[in-house]
């Protein structure tokens, strides 16, 4: 049998908020050459009512020894708020940064139905990138293939016409 070791932790949001976790992954020494640095994993979390608010407990399968670094957004009525956090595994506590980071973010918007871009995966089909519908707070799923005169797996993301999405890439400074 297979053992899963986990962290959790908790928020409070409002219910006029919907706040979805990040994990930032290194990618893998082995994989860097032809891979993209880092990736994104979304949490999966559990939800209850508390008063008029909402408690949501979030899930870290297989944390870092060293730690994680999260990317959390929290999506509102007509804004999306963007904060760092980090877990520190020996503690199991969750360090939030006191105010918003800047961070670069696209909107995505056609008149037409559109394909986003061609992405790169990571060979354990992990992407650096992220489409996400604001209103849903859902991802858009990728449809995957295999490009044979790169020899990559790679997504390609369908976008509805007139409707915006959220899109986040995590990328190295040092390029």
């Amino acid at each position: 049998m297979e053992e899963i070791f986990g962290k959790h932790f908790s928020i409070t949001e409002p219910n006029a908020v919907n706040t979805v976790i990040y994990k930032v992954n290194k990618t893998e020494k082995e994989f860097l050459e032809e891979s993209p640095k880092f990736t994104m994993e979304r949490l999966d979390y559990s939800e209850e009512l508390v008063g008029t608010n909402k408690k949501k407990t979030f899930y870290i399968d297989e944390p870092a020894p060293e730690g994680n670094q999260l990317l959390i957004l929290s999506f509102g009525k007509e804004k999306v708020v963007v904060n760092s956090g980090y877990l520190e595994t020996h503690n199991n506590l969750v360090k939030i940064s006191n105010t918003p980071i800047p961070m670069k973010f696209q909107t995505l918007y056609s008149e037409e139905d559109t394909e986003f871009r061609d992405f790169e995966y990571t060979p354990n089909l992990k992407r650096p990138i992220t489409i996400i519908d604001p209103e849903t707070t859902e991802e858009v799923k990728p449809t995957l293939y295999f490009d044979k005169d790169t020899n990559e797996v790679k997504g390609k993301c369908k976008l509805q016409a007139k409707k915006s999405y959220v899109v986040f890439e995590i990328k190295d400074n040092k390029k």
